[in-house]
């Protein structure tokens, strides 16, 4: 502790939401009579438990918003780790050996009996077990009794009291029938909290059993093997990347995407079956959620096998063809937690991860991580941006009469027409078309078509300028109406990513976003001339970027004047 005049301050860093945050409290604790209202240590002059829980209440904004907390919440915070929760009522056949493994593994884990249990408490009572209380589970062993394989669970209470008293409890008959070097292995008198119990009777008296997975940076004994760990950030936002699941065929496809690649089968599999085993969790970022005691949105995730036509780029997203034109090949459940995670084994391959929020267009960051037993490497699926610029050949008798006539009636003797000339055209132009919805054609947008189309430098058009503007409208016309499925003269602000693609643009969502934000409306739909904005001011913005970047080196460095210019232009 540093002190800072008769006041102590002390630093702690917990996990939250993918990044450890530094949290730092003073030492005035709440008290009532003189003594601690909430956590404290049997030890009178030990504070550290009290001081950590005032730094956990200052992160959550109060020590009412630490109750009823998960153990789960509570493993992951302080360790950064991802806990996966077993309900013992339907265990897994292979529960205790994956418990074994977890333990090799470094990983902490808890159980509890629920509130619910439908063990009465005095049942409860006469074995001195708790219900809605927490216990640490340190071991998981196997010993030989009377010629026969026993599973064991070793179970601590925080408290350091008030232990379990039936079978393999201390000091019951049990441990008579074992040898004299396992029952000294097992050391199983102490007074701490801590006891064994048979894993039939802990299957029968707990509800469930919670494993903390930690990351291989926290763990410090080398003795331990170390999971294999990757983490990304990423967000689902109204209109582009909020999808929804699997149900909302219309716009699921558009959520993030992440690709992890399962090569090397598990060493060991504890069923037997070869396979690789990994572990996927889903967490929604709300620092709010708790604050405000509201829920969480239902989140889950969908597992594709990845075809072989797509196999080995991490730049092409799976589109709808694919996605709806096979089922997944995982799933988790959907929920209303701050975290999603479970464990799956599957065959070497490629597989693409789609986290999703289950209603479409709700808005949140979510960080997703993913553990594996051996090397999977796994990275996001996204675009490479970029643009093929193609020079559109012209000929005049494919532009509309009715275009060119404007265009003489407007451009008058110098046959010329300026950004408001060219305005007043397109809008009388596109009043005419019945089959797209339009507001018109804003000024902006012909001062970007002035700026893209004149080869001239003087801040006007051409017949010959104009006829590539043409060409160029026929063809966002063309892709305008393949989009509009419904024939409402509108585009989805979620086909926007496909629609731009075809039109010879490749961008990533982060783009999308954007694009969404500046041009579709409040209802997340998109018009032809918003449309034609878009993909001028993209082409623009291309055509700019690369007179910038001499080296073609995908970066550019502007100083305050040159962006400034830019920014106005």
């Amino acid at each position: 502790m540093e002190p800072r005049g008769p006041i102590f301050a002390k630093e702690f860093w917990i996990w939250q939401y993918g990044e450890w945050v530094d949290v730092v409290v003073d030492d005035r604790l709440p008290t009532k009579d003189g003594k601690l209202l909430f956590v404290h240590s049997a030890e009178g002059s030990e504070f550290w438990s009290a001081l950590l829980e005032k730094a956990y209440a200052k992160l959550y904004g109060s020590y009412e918003a630490l109750a009823g907390g998960s153990t789960t919440e509570g493993f992951e915070d302080f360790t950064g780790g991802i806990a996966e929760t077993y309900s013992l009522s339907q265990a897994p056949p292979n529960l205790f050996q994956l418990m074994q493994r977890a333990l090799k593994l470094g990983s902490l884990m808890g159980c509890s009996i629920d509130d619910t249990s439908t063990y009465d408490m005095e049942t409860l009572r006469a074995v001195k077990l708790v219900k809605a209380h927490g216990y640490s589970v340190t071991g998981a062993e196997e010993v030989h009794c009377q010629g026969k394989g026993v599973q064991l669970v070793r179970i601590r209470n925080p408290w350091g009291e008030v232990e379990w008293t039936g079978p393999w409890s201390d000091g019951s008959i049990e441990w008579n029938n074992i040898s004299k070097d396992e029952k000294e292995r097992l050391n199983n008198v102490s007074e701490d909290g801590e006891f064994w119990m048979s894993y039939s009777d802990f299957i029968k008296n707990f509800s469930r059993v919670e494993i903390c997975n930690l990351t291989p940076d926290t763990l410090t004994s080398e003795d331990v093997h170390r999971w294999n760990y990757y983490q990304f950030e990423g967000m689902w936002r109204t209109g582009s990347t909020a999808g929804g699941c699997r149900n909302h065929a219309a716009t699921f496809p558009f959520n993030p995407q992440f690709v992890l690649r399962l090569e090397d089968l598990d060493d060991h599999p504890l069923d037997g079956k070869p396979g690789c085993t990994f572990l996927v969790g889903l967490m929604q970022k709300s620092r709010q959620q708790r604050r405000l005691n509201r829920e969480f949105e239902p989140i889950g995730y969908a597992i594709y096998q990845v075809p072989d036509g797509y196999k080995g780029s991490s730049s092409v997203r799976l589109g709808p063809d694919v996605l709806l034109g096979q089922d997944p090949v995982a799933m988790s459940s959907f929920m209303k937690e701050r975290e999603v995670c479970e464990r799956f084994k599957l065959p070497p391959g490629e597989y693409v991860i789609i986290p999703s929020t289950f209603l479409p267009h709700k808005n949140g960051s979510f960080t997703l991580r993913m553990f594996s037993e051996k090397h999977a490497p796994a990275s996001p699926l996204e675009a490479e941006i970029g643009a093929k610029m193609v020079v559109e050949e012209t000929f005049e008798k494919n532009v509309d009469p009715y275009f060119k006539q404007l265009f003489k009636q407007i451009a008058g003797s110098d046959n010329e027409v300026s950004a408001h000339q060219l305005l007043e055209i397109l809008n009388k132009v596109v009043s005419k078309w019945t089959d797209v919805k339009t507001h018109g054609f804003g000024l902006e947008t012909c001062r970007l078509i002035v700026s893209l189309l004149d080869r001239d430098d003087n801040n006007t058009l051409g017949p010959l300028e104009v006829q590539v503007l043409w060409t160029k409208l026929q063809k966002y016309l063309e892709i305008f109406k393949n989009r509009d499925t419904d024939h409402s003269g509108t585009m989805s602000s979620h086909e926007m990513r496909d629609a731009v693609t075809e039109a010879g643009f490749q961008i990533n969502s982060a783009v999308v976003e954007a694009i969404v934000s500046r041009y579709a409306d409040a209802q997340y739909a998109i018009d032809f001339d918003s449309f034609v904005g878009c993909l001028i001011k993209l082409e623009m913005l291309f055509k700019m970027f690369k007179s910038l970047d001499k080296n073609n080196s995908g970066k550019i460095e502007l100083d305050l004047q040159q962006w400034l210019c830019l920014a106005i232009y």
